[in-house]
């Protein structure tokens, strides 16, 4: 009897712990998935740059009294404080306000979130090319799909002029950020505490946007329930916690999850988009999609 007890308890516990890894990668994909859609919204009232300065801010005040209860560890040099502040801008200032004025200038939410999609096709080319990783035949078919998805949506949004080349330079710039940023972060940053990281990387993302929203953008900011609420949606539910749930699933050895998931998130903002806006997906934006996403999800995935 004694023997049988424990053999149960540990068949449960690793179920109730998978069934909360499962919602939380799919918390994860949604709210990334919908924050498209509340920058896309919070944008008909203040220029890119603003509101990404409004929302770093408030970032900052939501984060500061959160570090005064958690007093997390800081960085132990100046070299270190460097290596964040430069996975920071990447990831934030120049990868968000890439992304940002792409759907500014009039590029589509899932379409941009299509293209940001495919930063795991480009995460590994590079590190095939420059860090030793090799792909297997199945990711390398991966990477041709995800590319020829990204084709088939792009071309058919180009022949209908709801895409410019200033938007796509902008999506590009943002695409290439977020892939150096991350493989910046994962050499330089392996050991920072990811909260007082965060907050060093708010600030210095605010410290380069906020001038850009002065000089560029005259700071003009229409403010309104909606505004309000997308900045709130997009610090506290994406910036914080989803962000959050991704590094609990990471240390549980559950980032696979997360990454097999991510190529959903075109999908989801796609069909907010739909809800919202009435942006109704054509027949050849959905097969791009379809094959983006397979793409994606292969190169994703583990080879065993």
């Amino acid at each position: 009897m004694s023997r049988k007890q424990p053999a149960v308890l540990t068949a449960d516990a690793p179920s109730d712990t998978g069934r909360f890894d499962s919602l939380l990668a799919w918390y994860f994909v949604i709210i990334w998935g919908s924050g498209y859609l509340a920058s896309k919204t919070g944008m008909q009232y203040a220029a890119p740059f603003t509101f990404l300065t409004l929302r770093y801010a408030f970032g900052i005040l939501c984060l500061l009294p959160w570090m005064v209860m958690a007093r997390p560890s800081w960085p132990s040099s100046r070299r270190e404080i460097v290596h964040i502040c430069i996975a920071g801008l990447l990831m934030h200032a120049i990868n968000l306000g890439g992304s940002h004025h792409a759907q500014y200038l009039g590029m589509s939410a899932g379409v941009t979130a299509l293209l940001l999609s495919t930063q795991p096709l480009l995460t590994a080319v590079i590190a095939h090319r420059l860090m030793g990783e090799r792909l297997g035949a199945a990711q390398w078919v991966g990477v041709v799909l995800g590319l020829a998805g990204v084709m088939l949506v792009v071309w058919h949004k180009i022949d209908v002029q709801a895409v410019t080349l200033a938007s796509l330079f902008a999506a590009a710039v943002s695409l290439t950020a977020i892939t150096a940023g991350t493989l910046y972060q994962r050499a330089f940053c392996k050991t920072v505490d990811l909260r007082s990281a965060a907050l060093l990387q708010f600030v210095v993302s605010l410290a380069v946007l906020a001038p850009l929203a002065w000089i560029g953008e005259g700071m003009a900011v229409r403010w309104s329930w909606p505004l309000v609420f997308s900045i709130l949606f997009l610090v506290v539910l994406a910036s914080i916690l989803a962000v959050n749930a991704l590094h609990v699933l990471m240390r549980r050895g559950q980032a696979t999850k997360v990454t097999s998931l991510f190529f959903l998130t075109p999908i989801v903002a796609v069909l907010l988009e739909w809800m919202m806006f009435g942006v109704v997906p054509t027949l050849l934006s959905l097969v791009g999609i379809a094959v983006t996403c397979a793409g994606v999800a292969l190169v994703s995935g583990i080879r065993r």
